[in-house]
């Protein structure tokens, strides 16, 4: 029978129910320390960019901001509540009590469910603006995009209520020693909920951008036609051409989110054991390696989030009257 000692406990004062430390060398533990912190803040400061430009200027209150605004905003807390924990639970002991790990896995599973939404939210957004153009500016207003995305982050809070009610209620009956967050769940009930938060949703995201692709494409060939002469036309094409450079940037939002997300669901379906520890850290990193390329995209492809930031990094904010400044087109 192997002797512990007391140092390789995480409580050594519970010598019999202790969990034991990960032994990593001391090195490892503070270069990884490092590199992700930065890269949690990094992540925060990102996507707070993205939560005061949207919020302050009033150019940028469209109902497709909004959808990118309700992102952003569980990206935040992704990286503000998830990424701690995370690297708590792989590089040493759970130190907070039961309370804080029924928290952490629910605010977790919360938020994971929330940007689910917001993905297929902002489909159904591009959907609309390419299939239906005529009809997008009176079905989807600011105002209904504010509701729905309220019902969405309703319908996470409630739904994970009761798909985690058990790991709430009986959080120390699911863990084998102190000093561990884990949570189990029924093969059954993971099944339903995978399909229920992945599977459905991932179908519908695309089907919606094959059927944006196609009309896309046929809009792209229209608007290489002799017809656009015709000034009305053109008008019409260039709104358009508008539309699908936004489908265009959104589509690699979700594709990037799509690569990110599906193997953190691989492994939820198939099971850590199937994997090496190492590949599984990957996986899981990747998963909130999305919350940082959100606003990394939007960066690349949109002019007004890079002049925000300035706008914000300058302080310019401050100035009375800041939020009419012109910020989508030159002066």
């Amino acid at each position: 029978m192997e002797i512990l000692d007391g140092a390789d406990l995480c409580f050594p004062h519970l010598y019999n129910i202790s969990c034991r430390k990960l032994v990593s060398p001391w090195s490892t533990v503070v270069l990884l320390h490092i590199v992700v912190s930065l890269f949690f803040l990094l992540t925060m400061a990102l996507n707070l960019f993205v939560i005061i430009s949207v919020s302050h200027y009033r150019q940028l209150h469209t109902p497709t901001n909004i959808l990118l605004l309700s992102l952003a905003v569980s990206d935040f807390f992704l990286a503000l509540l998830g990424m701690p924990g995370e690297i708590l639970q792989i590089t040493s002991c759970w130190f907070l009590g039961d309370l804080a790990c029924s928290l952490y896995v629910y605010v977790n599973y919360t938020i994971t469910c929330a940007s689910v939404g917001d993905m297929v939210l902002i489909s159904i957004d591009r959907y609309v603006a390419i299939c239906d153009p005529l009809h997008y500016p009176t079905r989807v207003t600011e105002r209904r995009v504010k509701l729905v995305v309220c019902l969405c982050w309703l319908c996470s809070v409630l739904y994970n209520i009761l798909f985690l009610k058990d790991d709430l209620t009986q959080r120390n009956k699911l863990n084998s020693c102190y000093g561990e967050c884990v949570y189990f769940v029924n093969h059954i009930t993971g099944t339903i909920d995978i399909v229920i938060t992945f599977i459905i949703p991932v179908i519908v995201i695309i089907v919606l951008y094959m059927r944006v692709f196609v009309v896309a494409v046929s809009h792209a060939r229209a608007m290489r036609s002799d017809v656009t002469a015709v000034t009305l036309q053109l008008s019409v094409s260039q709104t358009r051409k508008s539309e699908l450079k936004a489908a265009r940037t959104l589509g690699v939002l979700v594709v990037v989110f799509l690569v990110c997300f599906c193997p953190y669901y691989c492994i939820s379906i198939t099971g850590d054991d199937l994997l090496n520890s190492i590949l599984v850290s990957i996986i899981y990193y990747l998963f909130y390696l999305n919350s940082c390329l959100n606003p990394l995209i939007y960066a690349l492809f949109y002019p007004w989030f890079r002049k925000a930031v300035k706008l914000i990094v300058t302080l310019h904010i401050l100035k009375p009257g800041s939020c009419e400044t012109n910020i989508l087109h030159k002066k």
